[in-house]
């Protein structure tokens, strides 16, 4: 399995996080907050992006250290969480993690949270897909 994050996996589009934020879906497991989209899969299943606010953490050093942390967490847990619920339904998506926290949180409790956001946003996939199944089969006949 690759755990390789690669550029594209990344979301930098304006237009994409104008829309994500604007239509997205919103969910708490604090010291984060994910903010998701679900849309049409394209050549990612997922695209992501970490924001840490200079507001809340005042030290480069520190929101460095968080957005590395997040990362990492996010990077070790997509595989067995979220990716494979999002290949099955056909359904992609594209994630924001902001951290909401004054103080730095350890590793062990951003991995435990980052793994609660994702089991909810492919739980919330799943929903979608099968809310979209049956509407088509209902149109259907």
């Amino acid at each position: 399995m690759d755990y390789k994050l690669k550029k594209d996996e990344k979301l930098c589009s304006r237009k994409a996080i104008e829309r994500l934020f604007n239509d997205g879906k919103s969910l708490m497991a604090f010291p984060l907050r994910a903010a998701y989209r679900l849309r049409p899969t394209g050549e990612h299943p997922v695209q992501f992006l970490i924001s840490i606010p200079k507001k809340r953490i005042h030290k480069a050093v520190e929101r460095v250290t968080l957005r590395r942390r997040v990362r990492e967490a996010y990077r070790l847990r997509r595989h067995e969480q979220l990716t494979p619920v999002l290949k099955q339904t056909g359904i992609g998506v594209d994630i924001a993690f902001v951290y909401l926290d004054k103080t730095l949180a350890p590793y062990s409790v951003i991995d435990e949270k980052m793994c609660l956001l994702l089991q909810r946003i492919a739980h919330a996939a799943t929903e979608h897909s099968a809310s979209t199944t049956t509407s088509t089969q209902t149109a259907e006949q």
